[in-house]
């Protein structure tokens, strides 16, 4: 992954092509405003939830964590039956592989790009703003980095992993979560297992 460089940041600083790449950064929502919450502790979520809330099928996320491009964090699959269990962490990259694919990122370029973002603390993440000119994708940790890479043409797409924070964090509120397994919990004893069990017993009973 390239990384920029926010150097000859004061030189031009009221030049109007700065100017007017500052003003395409604000209208696309680049320029690090979304504050996200903490993330949840001890909850994971199933691969159709996960799928649901990154926007991707069910078949890419099985491809991706069998490729080990993004791989479940909480739960791996292991043996028939067993179910995958993602982090929020883990469907946030999720988005954002989906979005750089549709940007046509190539793979290799993806695969470095989660490789950085695992690499990250989680506090990090919402700090960042990935950017691509549909071949290369750069890193920026500041509004000045995002303007100058937008100022120079290499960035023509943009992803504020703060503000996808913010949708997936809104996604997962409709959506089901389970707690994650203890040492106390052996047998994880889920949530979602409890209120399926319940229903069981109204249509039994």
């Amino acid at each position: 992954m390239a990384v920029s460089s926010g150097e000859g940041k004061s030189a031009g600083q009221h030049d109007p092509v700065r100017q007017s790449a500052r003003e395409r950064a604000g209208e696309q929502g680049l320029l690090f405003d979304e504050q996200p919450a903490a993330l949840p502790e001890n909850v994971g979520y199933r691969g159709p939830t996960a799928c649901a809330a990154a926007g991707i099928t069910y078949r890419q996320l099985d491809y991706w964590a069998r490729t080990e491009l993004v791989l479940p964090t909480i739960r791996a699959a292991q043996g028939s039956g067993s179910q995958r269990l993602y982090s929020f962490r883990d469907i946030l990259v999720l988005k954002v592989v989906k979005r750089l694919l549709d940007t046509g990122v190539s793979l290799q370029q993806i695969r470095t790009a989660v490789q950085h973002l695992r690499d990250r603390g989680v506090n990090d993440l919402a700090q960042i703003t990935l950017m691509s000119d549909g071949v290369s994708v750069y890193e920026c940790t500041s509004a000045d980095e995002v303007i100058d890479l937008l100022q120079g043409g290499q960035g023509v797409f943009g992803i504020a992993l703060g503000r996808v924070w913010r949708e997936v964090e809104g996604s997962l509120a409709e959506l089901p979560g389970e707690r994650a397994e203890t040492e106390s919990d052996p047998e994880g004893d889920h949530p979602a297992d409890e209120l399926a069990r319940r229903r069981k017993a109204r249509k039994t009973g």
